[in-house]
Parts: structure tokens; C-alpha cells; sequence
């Protein structure tokens, strides 16, 4: 059996998700590697050294340190944002690394962008590089793209996306997530939640959708003001010449963790809510119905682990981001590797400087 031994940057609450998805893979598929979880590196000495012990990792190491771990095969990306862009260059440096799952967003700022395709270019195509918008691996959400891509509903006319939650209302919320705070394109709601919804609409329709516009709302004394906790844009898509929006919010009341996307095209129309994530539905013109189409938690390999029937949730597709990872053993899936990071982080990017425009316009900032 193939053993890979994996190393975290990061020991944060994300990072957790992570470790989880890693140990919960056997119970899934007969088929996974061993995986030895053998390093995890972070700023703070007392926050890696609780994380190895909770979680089962052999050593607790500086960021020179995990450098120079020559057993790492694999590196997981789970920092600060502002940190990835620094941690891909040192996983790419490491001689032994053939597996890097970089979390969004991949990059801050354009100059990194603009070093992260040379060292793509560069990089030995035989070095798996992930990114995390494990969405794409929901299984209606999978299955919905399949029904897409069919070509039953015609060519897209207009679409819309959302991506809420409300927990950046409550301060103590707030405080213990200062790092998420900064201003955009690093932090915000759109770096953060947004970029899994620009994501989303770039596997639908393609990842050359313009920005043409942004609006900002919500604040708080503690939150800096280029931070948004609310943000929509308006996309074209210029292949197409469908037109819709996509908002992120921190702070909507009572949404819970709503994912919601709807396509309107000439011969029908499709949408998805991660409220009822068991199915998608869509609408053929002239049927005057809506089809419900139930998937479950529909994967391949076919697991019976609880069951193929019961509503896939979001640490189901994140073990499933994993499997396919580690296996490669997906030809179907949307496949979310730096360019496509890279696709989604050029909008978030242009985001910013949008929502710079709208402040000092309406906000006289």
C-alpha cells in the first residue's frame, strides 16, 4: 500500500476539517493510501504542539523546520491568507513534496498572481496541485453541473449566487478572527465565502467572467472599512453573453451556511440550495413543472458508508476533495487545480478595487 506522509501548515480551525477529512477517508473507500500524518507547523509554538497531540501527528514543528522535513510527501496549505502565496513557494522548494492542497484564497495581491503562473509553468507536472473549494465535490452539486453540461437547457441568459452566513454579527465572533478581517482582496467576506461562489459559477459557465461592478455594505467599529462583510458584484460572462450576480455575507441573520445558485437559460432554468443538498432541481420549457432530482450522497467509487441515500454535508464533499487528491481516482470531477485558483482570484482581486470605487462615491470614504 502506497504510505504518504503529510505535513500541515496551519493548526487552525480549518486545518481540523482537514484532519478530519484525511482520517475519515477509510471509512468511505476501500482504496486509500496510508497516510502518516507527520508534521504540522505553525506561528505559534503552543498552538502546534496542542494540534500534533489532539490529533495524532508525530512532530510540531517551526516553518524552517517543516522546510526541512525530508519525509513530507504531501504539504497542506491551511494558514493566514496573506501566508499562502509564501508557504506554496517554500511547498514547491521542498524536494520530496509531490502533493500540495493550497486553501483559498490561493494569493493576495496581483503581483503574486502573476509569479504563481511562472512557477506553474515551471513546476513539474507530476506535483498534484489542489485547491480547496471543496463545493465542487457536493454530489448534487456534481450531478447538477453533469445535467448542465448536457446542453438540455440551452445557452445561459442571466444567474444568480449566493453565499450568506451571520456569524461575523456577534463580536466575540469577530474577535477571535482578526486575521479574516483584513482588508480585501486578503480578507472579507468575498475572499473568503465568495471566492467558493465565484467557483461554483466559473465550473457552470467558464472561468473568463468580467466584474463590472460592486456594491459593499455592512459595518462595525472593529472591522476595518476595507473589509467587506457584504459584497455583490455583477459578472458577464463574454462567451455567452449572460449576465447575473454573485453576493458574500458575514453578517446575514439567520441564513445559517446558505449556499444558493440559480441559471436561467433559453430552453429552461437549473438551481441548487445547500438547504436541501440531497437534490437540485430544474425546469424544461414547456413542462410548466420543476423536476426535484434526489442524488444523495451519489460518489465514485460508490460508498455505502453511512449510505449512498442520506444528504451529503459539508464534510462529506471535503473527504471526497481528499480522496480525489490523494487517488486522482475522479476523471468526472471538476477538476479545481491553480488555475482555476488563479481564475477565481483575479476576480476576488478586481473585487477590491471596485468596492475601493463604491466607497469613496457613495461612502465618501
Amino acid at each position: 500500500m502506497q504510505k504518504i506522509h503529510v505535513g500541515f501548515l496551519g493548526a487552525g480551525g480549518i486545518a481540523q476539517a482537514h484532519v478530519y477529512s484525511i482520517q475519515a477517508l477509510k471509512f468511505y473507500y476501500s482504496e486509500v493510501p496510508e497516510i502518516i500524518l507527520e508534521s504540522v507547523a505553525s506561528a505559534r509554538k503552543e498552538s502546534r504542539e496542542n494540534f500534533a497531540q489532539k490529533f495524532g501527528f508525530a512532530n510540531a514543528e517551526t516553518v524552517e523546520e517543516f522546510a526541512a522535513n525530508e519525509k513530507l510527501d504531501a504539504v497542506f496549505i491551511l494558514g493566514p491568507n496573506k501566508v499562502h502565496f509564501g508557504h506554496f513557494k517554500l511547498a514547491l522548494q521542498m524536494p520530496n513534496v509531490k502533493y500540495i492542497y493550497l486553501e483559498k484564497p490561493v494569493c493576495s495581491r496581483l503581483e503574486e498572481e502573476n509569479e504563481m503562473k511562472k512557477l506553474l509553468a515551471e513546476t513539474d507536472s507530476s506535483i498534484k496541485i489542489q485547491v480547496g473549494f471543496q463545493y465542487l465535490q457536493t454530489s448534487s452539486v456534481r450531478e447538477a453541473l453533469k445535467f448542465w453540461k448536457s446542453g438540455k437547457l440551452g445557452k445561459p441568459i442571466h444567474f444568480d449566487l449566493k453565499y450568506y452566513h451571520g456569524d461575523y454579527l456577534q463580536t466575540a465572533y469577530r474577535e477571535k478572527r482578526g486575521t479574516r478581517l483584513t482588508p480585501a482582496p486578503d480578507g472579507g467576506a468575498m475572499a473568503d465565502l465568495g471566492s467558493h461562489g465565484i467557483s461554483l459559477i466559473m465550473a457552470f459557465l467558464n472561468e473568463e467572467l468580467e466584474i463590472t461592478c460592486a456594491l459593499q455594505g455592512g459595518s462595525f467599529a472593529d472591522v476595518p472599512v476595507g473589509s467587506d462583510l457584504f459584497s455583490s458584484i455583477s459578472l458577464f460572462d463574454p462567451k455567452t453573453g449572460a449576465v447575473g450576480n454573485m453576493s458574500a455575507s458575514r453578517v446575514s441573520s439567520g441564513s445559517g451556511d446558505l449556499v444558493y445558485l440559480e441559471i436561467y437559460a433559453e430552453k429552461g432554468a437549473i438551481r441548487y440550495s445547500s438547504q436541501t443538498s440531497e437534490y437540485f432541481e430544474y425546469y424544461l420549457e414547456g413542462s410548466n413543472q420543476w423536476i426535484k432530482q434526489m442524488v444523495g450522497s451519489n460518489y465514485k467509487p460508490v460508498t455505502s458508508f453511512p449510505s449512498g441515500h442520506v444528504p451529503p454535508g459539508w464534510l462529506r464533499s471535503m473527504v471526497h476533495a481528499h480522496y480525489r487528491f490523494f487517488t486522482g481516482d475522479d476523471a468526472t470531477s471538476f477538476n479545481t487545480d491553480l488555475n482555476h485558483g488563479l481564475a477565481v482570484q483575479r476576480i476576488v482581486r478586481e473585487t477590491a478595487g471596485h468596492l475601493t470605487i463604491f466607497r469613496k462615491k457613495f461612502k465618501n470614504e
